[in-house]
């Protein structure tokens, strides 16, 4: 779905600060509050913006391990398994990747022992995984949700 300038100009402002109001908005790009606000509603109807969330400092919440993993599954439990990790409120983002029904996944927990936890109680008991392989996260140079235009 195309846009154009001015949109692509709205979806980066949003991108940088989902806060903006549409009048600080109009005001950067020389646009009325009302015209702002009808781009962002046509934006969210084309389903351009799925929505719009708050960035949470996992650190800062309490979850000081992250970690990413690659999850191997038999090609008939795929789904399945992915769908149980999904539900899981320790994995952050779970996606089908190319290879051999390969899962990436990132996790936060509280520490070591809840990283442990997990591996051995809620993964390793799920049907049909044959390979789990885990990178834990060190520091973080960047880190950003949603497309930079």
């Amino acid at each position: 779905m195309k846009i154009d300038e001015v949109d692509r100009k709205i979806l980066q402002l949003l991108t940088e600060n989902g806060r903006l109001s549409y009048v600080d908005i109009g005001k950067e790009l020389n646009l009325s509050r009302v015209s702002v606000r009808e781009r962002v509603s046509q934006l969210m109807n084309k389903g351009i913006i799925e929505r719009f969330s708050v960035v949470i400092n996992s650190e800062k919440v309490g979850m000081g391990v992250s970690a990413f993993f690659e999850v191997d599954c038999e090609p008939s439990y795929l789904v399945e398994v992915a769908q149980a990790l999904a539900d899981n409120p320790r994995v952050a983002s779970c996606y089908q990747m190319t290879g051999p029904s390969t899962l990436h996944m990132h996790v936060l927990v509280e520490d070591f022992i809840a990283l442990e936890q997990f591996i051995n109680n809620e993964l390793y008991s799920l049907e049909g995984i044959s390979r789990v392989e885990s990178h834990i996260l060190l520091r973080r140079f960047k880190s950003r949700s949603g497309l930079k235009l």
